[in-house]
């Protein structure tokens, strides 16, 4: 897409999610008929991610040659994806420390919101998330997007194309091809965004209503602010990282910005995947990088949810009048690290994985119940903190490439 173009695409975006919240606002239930454009728009993308995933992974690990260099280039990412996400969980806990949004809200309140929380009951642990890395039918990882198995075939298969000479070369040429297929889709997929995010933003505002959304976030309103917050302030992180390891500048995250407005809209960063590859790609980063990093940052860097799983659970603890030790903040600080990886990129899915945290520390998973009315608005944000992260990330890859994969 042509950088002019670009421009005026973003322009279009911010116009949608704007014009989406004042109409959710002003029009409220009336704005649910259009909320199949915005299903239309989320589902377009959606189509793109299983294929994209494959072909881009497949090409770009193919395309580091010799399959003994993924290593280093893999533990290089890995420890960036871990760093950042225990940077965020750490700014979470350090956040509800400060603020305390939880004192004074009661034990009655919690369990009265529990009543609806019964649907996210499971019993989950650490080696639920382990077991994800491996999916025994990849036909129903690919129906269901679990794409960490799909990741981690496409890695293994890639890496033996590489040990086959000339017939394995035909193959990553294959998907080469479906790559850069798939891009040309996402580019055209693309000028849809205006109207599936104005209706995705304005019907799901109007589904709460305005002034019964005001009322809910005035509730639960430090929660709300100390969410905010922190996302805020790991946003500033990330962007310094940027600057100081990624050697970038602030027009990189104006490059990016699509792709941020966009995870907010859609809520989703596997869905705006094809996207984030799209803004890297003009941002002057390496193909590979772009391939490896960004499609394994989608499912396992998950900043943002991170970051709120680990506020959430300290609020809820707050909210039974519930003090943690520091031995138990630290258990939430671990488990609330990993079980971001096993959140997948779907909209609300970390209300699924936050029932490890507060197993882990023995905190009551009703006490979700008090999140509810606001965990979809503040996941726009921590998923645009979350694609951010992958952002940089690859920034961070592509500038040290040449260490990561000497000739």
């Amino acid at each position: 897409m042509p950088h002019k173009h670009a421009i005026i695409l973003l322009g279009f975006i911010i116009a949608g999610v704007i014009g989406g919240a004042l109409a959710g606002w002003f029009f409220g239930p009336a704005m649910q008929q259009v909320a199949w454009i915005g299903v239309l728009f989320l589902n377009l993308l959606k189509m793109m991610i299983v294929p994209l995933i494959l072909a881009a992974v497949i090409s770009g690990v193919a395309a580091l040659g010799d399959v003994r260099k993924l290593g280093r280039l893999g533990a290089a990412t890995v420890i960036y994806y871990t760093v950042t996400t225990a940077m965020a969980v750490l700014i979470g806990l350090v956040m509800v420390d400060f603020i305390r949004p939880g004192v004074g809200l009661g034990l009655a309140a919690a369990h009265a919101a529990g009543a609806h929380t019964t649907a996210l009951h499971k019993d989950l642990g650490v080696g639920d998330i382990l077991l994800t890395l491996v999916d025994p039918n990849l036909v129903d990882a690919a129906a269901h997007t679990k794409l960490l198995p799909l990741i981690l075939f496409a890695i293994l298969f890639s890496a033996a194309l590489t040990t086959l000479g000339e017939r394995g070369a035909h193959v990553i040429a294959f998907f080469e091809g479906v790559n850069d297929a798939m891009m040309k889709l996402v580019t055209w997929i693309m000028y849809l965004a205006p109207a599936g995010i104005f209706a995705l933003v304005a019907s799901r505002l109007g589904k709460a209503g305005g002034d019964a959304f005001l009322q809910q976030i005035t509730a639960v309103g430090w929660h709300v602010v100390t969410v905010l917050s922190g996302l805020g302030i790991h946003l500033v992180l990330l962007t310094v990282v940027m600057v100081f390891i990624a050697g970038r500048g602030l027009d990189y995250l104006v490059g990016m910005l699509r792709a941020l407005f966009t995870a907010f809209g859609t809520a989703s960063s596997s869905a705006t995947l094809p996207l984030t590859m799209e803004c890297a790609r003009e941002n002057g980063v390496d193909e590979r990088s772009i391939r490896f990093v960004l499609p394994l940052g989608s499912t396992v860097n998950m900043n943002g949810t991170a970051l709120y799983e680990a506020a959430a659970a300290m609020f809820i603890a707050q909210a039974y009048g519930i003090e943690l030790t520091l031995a138990q903040q630290t258990i939430v600080f671990i488990t609330a690290t990993l079980a971001a990886i096993g959140a997948a990129g779907v909209p609300e899915a970390g209300l699924v994985t936050m029932v490890i945290v507060l197993k882990s520390v023995g905190l009551p998973p009703e006490g979700i119940g008090l999140l509810l009315s606001v965990d979809w608005f503040l996941d726009r944000f921590r998923t645009a903190i979350n694609v951010w992260g992958d952002a940089v990330g690859a920034a961070v890859i592509h500038r040290y490439l040449p260490r990561l994969l000497p000739p």
